[in-house]
């Protein structure tokens, strides 16, 4: 099993030093940062899988570092890791374009669990925070305004329309003449853009809005 690759951000070392301690032999740390500004040039130069990375921090917290390299990197998955379960702050990295939200309070095992499901395209939230996001986007699930398929792009529609009929992502990749990579990173940005958390509910938002 290929190793999720890991930059940790948070300005404080002795939480980096703890955190990378406690990973299991499933994640490789690649880099770490201490601030907003490190943490961009970090994941710029490392493009890891996974940035995990506290939510505040002297510069504009974790919401900034996601804002900067989303854009640019959208294979590159976030998940938060703070001492805050404030409604607030769950909902304002999620909207940033994080897949997840932890607590400092998880133990290692766990914390490794939740990194790895979250580069496999999983949404991670304990049940309190989750309940935070879903009423945040309680009306995500309605008829769709124009406004939601306007968001993506025609490749974005492609690939969504191919995963949504149950191609695996080998499948989309030889239909549309492109690498796996690429329809994963399409699907990455089609779920954070539509605020899904895996294909079962891309499939669904799909079927009931009749695009496949």
């Amino acid at each position: 099993m290929t190793r999720v690759r890991v930059v940790l951000v948070d300005d404080h070392t002795l939480v980096r030093s703890g955190v990378r301690a406690e990973l299991g032999s499933d994640v490789e740390v690649v880099g770490e940062a201490g601030g907003v500004d490190e943490g961009i040039r970090v994941v710029t130069a490392t493009k890891p899988d996974v940035v995990l990375l506290d939510v505040h921090m002297p510069g504009g917290g974790g919401a900034e570092v996601i804002r900067a390299v989303h854009e640019t990197l959208p294979a590159v998955r976030f998940l938060a890791l703070s001492v805050s379960d404030a409604a607030e702050d769950v909902i304002g990295v999620v909207r940033a374009g994080a897949r997840g939200y932890v607590t400092k309070t998880i133990d290692g095992p766990a914390l490794t669990e939740a990194i790895v499901r979250v580069a496999s395209g999983d949404a991670v939230f304990g049940p309190r925070l989750a309940g935070f996001v879903l009423d945040a986007f309680a009306d995500s699930g309605a008829t769709p305004s124009v406004d939601e398929l306007d968001a993506l792009t025609p490749r974005e529609r492609e690939v969504l329309r191919l995963i949504a009929r149950g191609y695996t992502y080998r499948e989309a990749a030889q239909e549309l003449v492109l690498s796996e990579r690429t329809i994963e990173t399409h699907v990455s940005s089609v779920l954070r853009k539509l605020q899904l958390s895996n294909r079962r509910e891309l499939a669904k938002w799909a079927s009931a809005r009749r695009l496949v």
